[in-house]
């Protein structure tokens, strides 16, 4: 089984991701993994992906592109992977069909989790954890909201929300989502490999919903 799973934060991907890996035997390989895969490797593409994540830029097109190829053409290659992050564009995504068949590879399926924009800011918004370090529990405002609101049920302390769970931030990264994704969609939608999967089920619901797309039941 070879899947390529597209989501916006707050979707459950990576949740799902952990799922597939645990019960189908598949190799994870998220964009954060190839490129430290190179850089542990200390290959040429890996050195020059280096200043880019040390800025925290994204990784330009080729270089990505060229990391993928050099993951998948190691002689201890995975051969059944989720892919998490990748293809990121629409132009990833073109240059990777042209990979696949070199690899004799065929892509099962495209699964992409569908959640509306407001859903997402709703379930990263209410993310809270307490500011005791020897604590940390986390909370949730609608799903697991304190007793006392802003005050850690267990240690008494403050709560705390890291800065990329703040609205504006959340609104910013889903804007760069849909720019770079929604092509990548229709791309996949066009070649017959899109399976669209609600995000909105419980956890179990939701893969189990995953296997019967990408089995066609």
């Amino acid at each position: 089984m070879r899947l390529v799973l597209i989501g916006p934060p707050g979707s459950g991907k990576g949740t799902q991701a952990k799922l597939l890996v645990e019960r189908q035997s598949l190799k994870y390989i998220g964009t954060g993994v190839i490129l430290r895969e190179a850089m542990s490797r200390n290959t040429e593409t890996g050195r020059l992906a280096e200043p880019f994540l040390k800025k925290g830029h994204l990784v330009p097109d080729d270089l990505v592109n060229e990391l993928v190829s050099d993951l998948f053409t190691q002689p201890n290659r995975p051969d059944c992977f989720v892919l998490d992050g990748y293809p990121r564009t629409l132009a990833q995504a073109v240059w990777f069909d042209q990979l696949l068949p070199k690899l004799d590879f065929n892509l099962d399926a495209v699964v992409q989790f569908v959640v509306d924009d407001e859903e997402v800011v709703s379930r990263l918004c209410g993310r809270m954890s307490c500011s005791n370090p020897q604590c940390g529990a986390p909370y949730h405002l609608r799903s697991r909201p304190p007793k006392q609101p802003g005050i850690c049920d267990l240690c008494g302390s403050p709560l705390t929300q890291r800065p990329d769970d703040r609205e504006e931030t959340i609104r910013a990264r889903l804007a760069v989502f849909h720019q770079t994704t929604d092509a990548l969609v229709e791309h996949y939608r066009k070649l017959g490999l899109l399976r669209e999967i609600s995000a909105y089920d419980p956890v179990e619901t939701i893969y189990a919903n995953v296997i019967r797309a990408i089995q066609g039941t």
